[in-house]
């Protein structure tokens, strides 16, 4: 399968997921989600990660704002005083320099999330808002719709790292339905903690093969560096380091948060939808980009400016306005965003 299709793939099943989670529910349940592609840890980014939130807890994180909080800015709200305090006498050591601290707090008090003052040349903060527990569990998806033997010997290694640190509560692997009476990936050599779903892109479905582990994210985790395949000339050992809970925490809310502000409709975040070939495919799945000068759907990559088929938008589109205010480009971001925007209840 090309990186066209791969990538097309991905992106029907964040629709799937944002529509029908958790697999087996006809028609969804009544869970709070939301999903994302393309986050996680500096060394492991997951194709798509669906989040299952509180929903009241959910909601309240919308007094927050639509843009992500970074480590900094978590560490001062979520113990930040409900009356005035020294910033000092209130918040943890954060074992860093206390004026990164200090950054934050003007950020946040910028972004109108916290309040802050100047008492006797010392920085009082108080908060506005109690910052929210509204993740209930992180589930990890890694997307590998046409499993070669290439595919298959790559997935392994990757799929042992994730369920070997725990960072998500489960770790699926979604590949395309054959149709066979036995799937191929359930042939393949891969951790049995993780859950199979098929997919059938067309239809825009899915169906489990095989359920997933819950792993122990509230235990310490496991972080594979090295593991060398078994070999007569390599008999080097593996390698390997533990992560405590506390980074597991923090990791895990740092990547809801950038899944908050992002979602997985971002993509035109990263292309050139104000190109004149760049459209959208009337998808029962979902919204694809398409690129009517390949004839393709385009990844990030492809459809940029070195793209030697890029052409502007013909002025004629944005001064009459056709087909939307502002030209095709913009009106498809307003689109996307809006439809982000109905995953995250209470913004305005």
């Amino acid at each position: 399968m090309t990186a066209d299709s791969e990538f097309a793939f991905e992106l029907r099943v964040c629709a799937w997921a944002e529509r029908a989670w958790p697999p087996g529910a006809d028609g969804g349940s009544d869970e709070a989600v939301l999903v994302a592609r393309q986050l996680g840890v500096r060394e492991r980014r997951w194709d798509t990660i669906v989040f299952e939130c509180d929903r009241a807890g959910l909601e309240r994180r919308a007094n927050f704002g639509h843009e992500h909080l970074d480590a900094d800015l978590l560490h001062v709200l979520r113990n930040a005083p409900a009356e005035w305090q020294y910033y000092r006498d209130v918040l943890p050591d954060p074992g860093y320099s206390w004026s990164y601290v200090r950054e934050a707090i003007h950020e946040a008090s910028d972004r109108d999330i916290l309040e802050s003052r100047k008492r006797s040349n010392r920085i009082e903060i108080r908060r506005k808002w109690a910052y929210p527990d509204w993740i209930d569990r992180i589930v990890a998806i890694e997307n590998k719709p046409d499993l070669t033997a290439t595919a298959a010997r790559d997935l392994a290694p990757q799929v042992e790292r994730d369920v070997a640190l725990g960072l998500a509560d489960e770790v699926w692997i979604a590949t395309a339905a054959t149709g066979e009476r036995v799937e191929p990936i359930l042939l393949e050599d891969v951790p049995l903690a993780a859950g199979v779903l098929t997919v059938d892109a067309d239809a825009g479905s899915a169906d489990v093969s095989w359920q997933p582990q819950r792993l122990a994210v509230d235990e310490p985790g496991t972080r594979i560096l090295e593991n060398p395949a078994p070999s007569t000339t390599d008999q080097s050992a593996a390698r390997f380091e533990y992560v405590d809970t506390d980074w597991k925490e923090y990791k895990r809310l740092q990547i809801a948060e950038r899944a908050y502000e992002r979602g997985w409709r971002a993509y035109a975040d990263t292309m050139r939808p104000d190109c004149r070939h760049f459209e959208v495919t009337d998808d029962p799945a979902c919204l694809l980009p398409h690129c009517a000068a390949k004839a393709k759907t385009p990844t990030a990559g492809e459809c940029s400016h070195r793209c030697a088929a890029f052409e502007p938008e013909p002025p004629a589109w944005r001064n009459k306005g056709w087909p939307i205010e502002g030209g095709p480009g913009k009106g498809l971001k307003r689109l996307l965003a809006d439809r982000r925007n109905r995953r995250r209840p209470g913004l305005d």
